[in-house]
């Protein structure tokens, strides 16, 4: 009898350990310890044995009773961990990630910086006009004065398509158009993007935003131009700037000047915005060419006006205090979100 129950030990240990389910845990226990499990088959078979026999028995087959009971609360007490783990995975919640639901957005700082000067011009009696960000050739160099042989024209600045067709370097086609459409007298500005096939870094990119503006009307003059420009970077920077006005030469203005504006970054200590220049080319401007008025069909001794193209990424990096241009276009929330 002692060798069968050592023998129960071993086995009922062993069929613990290979139980998959709690269940199975469950039949193991009523096999064996159950009312009328072996163990008690073993109990009731020792009223046959003689006393000293019955004392070892009944010894070992406590000791038994207890081992098998401590393996299988062991065997149990892993079961409800796994049971507990799986509902913990289940139930489990990072804290760290968003909340559900629409999450709020915001604009951009570019189509923010836009809007503002839109609201400005519109106030100041300008209309907004747009046009076709893939231009031909007349409306982005013939009609605006730039002859065949300017460096504008080479591949070095300008994506050229199939057909003689271009992505527009700038937003100056607009103009004309909007000449060309609607005569003159005329105030208009042309916000967009446009493309120039430049080397990237931290004041130039491939892709980036301006906006252009003209007024055509009769004895319009350089007084205007400075008008308009001053009343223009004032409101956008809510204070008043240091800038300069220098010559400079577009074949569509003349006169024609370059307004610099002290560099709001580095306040024109100098750094890579600015070239460690202090100054920042934000405004070139002028008179508008008499060619440029014939070209769409106005009489230049009757009609004259100035013209104007803004940065309006850089004008975004001196507003916000924008260290690196490639920022607008990487698409980064981390930067975006800034600006909620």
């Amino acid at each position: 009898m002692e060798t069968a129950l050592t023998a129960l030990e071993s086995s009922t240990l062993s069929r613990i350990r290979e139980a998959v389910t709690a269940e199975a845990l469950e039949a193991v226990r009523v096999e064996v310890l159950g009312r009328k499990g072996q163990l008690a088959a073993v109990s009731r078979d020792m009223g046959k044995l003689t006393p000293e026999e019955r004392a070892r028995v009944g010894k070992l087959l406590n000791t038994v009773k207890t081992s098998v009971e401590a393996a299988l609360e062991a065997r149990r007490a892993e079961f409800e961990a796994q049971a507990l783990a799986l509902r913990l995975d289940a139930e489990w919640l990072d804290m760290t990630v968003p909340a559900g639901g629409t999450r709020p957005g915001a604009l951009h700082p570019v189509s923010r910086i836009q809007q503002e000067i839109e609201d400005l011009f519109h106030s100041l009696g300008f209309t907004i006009l747009d046009g076709p960000e893939v231009e031909d050739e007349y409306h982005n160099f013939d009609a605006l004065n730039i002859p065949p042989d300017h460096p504008a024209r080479d591949m070095q600045d300008t994506f050229w398509l199939e057909g003689g067709l271009l992505l527009r370097t700038h937003t100056s086609p607009v103009q004309v158009r909007g000449m060309e459409r609607l005569g003159p007298p005329l105030r208009m500005i042309a916000p967009g993007r446009v493309f120039r096939n430049e080397s990237v870094d931290a004041s130039h990119e491939h892709t980036f935003y301006q906006v252009e503006g003209m007024m055509i009307d009769r004895d319009v003059s350089v007084a205007n131009l400075i008008f308009f420009m001053t009343t223009l970077l004032t409101a956008v920077f809510k204070r008043q700037v240091t800038v300069r006005l220098r010559p400079g030469f577009f074949p569509f203005v003349e006169p024609g000047f370059e307004l610099d504006i002290r560099c709001l970054i580095c306040a024109g200590e100098g750094c890579p915005v600015c070239k460690h220049s202090g100054w920042v080319e934000l405004l070139p401007c002028g008179l508008v060419n008499p060619r440029v008025l014939q070209a769409s069909g106005i009489d230049s001794e009757q009609w004259g006006g100035f013209a104007f193209g803004l940065g309006l990424t850089r004008l975004v990096m001196m507003r916000y205090a924008i260290d690196d241009i490639r920022w607008l276009q990487s698409g980064d929330l981390r930067f975006l979100e800034q600006f909620a």
